[in-house]
């Protein structure tokens, strides 16, 4: 099947379990959080683990998935924010359809971004070099940074390529530049940086080789969502860049972490 590919029915083989005692130090931590404030996504956003049963391998992530969104455990706890409301609910309906788009997660290192400052797109100093102002579609770019993560067109786009661009590290790290509706921005790299580096260690598993020594990543992650008869449900009714649902799975711990972000104004 297709990477990305709607799949609906049923039969699945998981079973889920929620962890409330699950808790993650960049949602809980002091700074983190007056950061995440700062860009208009603390209290839009969240991170949930869920235990499952059986063995996984990603070429079942279809039957996984759907598994996950139709099972009551993963319904009746998994949060969002409602679209009418803007108060925090839960899924609570009978998902019919998901679409999982596998993420590629091979980075060990922050060194991808060292090419920012190669570029002068971050000075020395770490300053963000400035340019003048321009608005994509929900976002001002009023510096090189913005630039670099949103305009196509612009010189120094291709310094990240596709592929680098795909990868769940640069993911994160242009999430939480963007930030959420009205994001007051930094004048330095080193915030976007370090959030960016706690976040990853804490959501993606990792494994030594015990013959070569290595470090080597062992969690899948998977971008998704899901409809019910009504059509999308989850992360949102509607669609944005920066309303976002990843699953990262530890088939070790047979853990499953649903890390969820929905655009809009600050909730504190």
């Amino acid at each position: 099947m297709a990477q990305g590919a709607a799949v609906t029915g049923s039969g699945a083989k998981f079973t889920f379990y929620h962890l409330p005692n699950r808790t993650f130090s960049f949602l809980e931590n002091r700074d983190t959080r007056e950061l995440l404030t700062k860009w208009s996504m603390n209290g839009r956003i969240t991170a949930q683990t869920f235990r499952y049963d059986q063995y996984f391998q990603s070429y079942q992530k279809d039957d996984f998935v759907l598994a996950f969104f139709q099972d009551l455990n993963v319904t009746s706890h998994l949060k969002l924010l409602s679209g009418s409301s803007g108060q925090w609910t839960t899924l609570d309906t009978n998902v019919k359809k998901i679409e999982a788009s596998e993420v590629p997660c091979t980075h060990l290192s922050l060194s991808p971004f060292d090419r920012l400052q190669k570029e002068n797109i971050v000075k020395e100093c770490g300053n963000i070099s400035k340019c003048l102002d321009e608005y994509v579609d929900d976002f001002i770019v009023s510096d090189e940074l913005r630039k670099v993560l949103l305009l196509e067109d612009s010189e120094k786009y291709e310094i990240f390529s596709t592929s680098d661009r795909q990868e769940f590290l640069f993911l994160l790290f242009k999430h939480l530049c963007l930030g959420g509706a009205v994001c007051q921005f930094e004048d330095t790299i080193d915030p976007y940086l370090e959030i960016t580096k706690s976040m990853y260690k804490e959501l993606i598993s990792v494994q030594k080789n015990p013959e070569t020594k290595q470090i080597n990543i062992i969690s899948y992650v998977f971008k998704v969502l899901a409809h019910d008869e009504n059509g999308l449900c989850y992360p949102s009714t509607t669609t944005h860049e920066q309303t976002f649902a990843y699953l990262i799975v530890d088939p070790l711990k047979r853990h499953v972490t649903a890390l969820y972000h929905c655009f809009g104004g600050g909730i504190f």
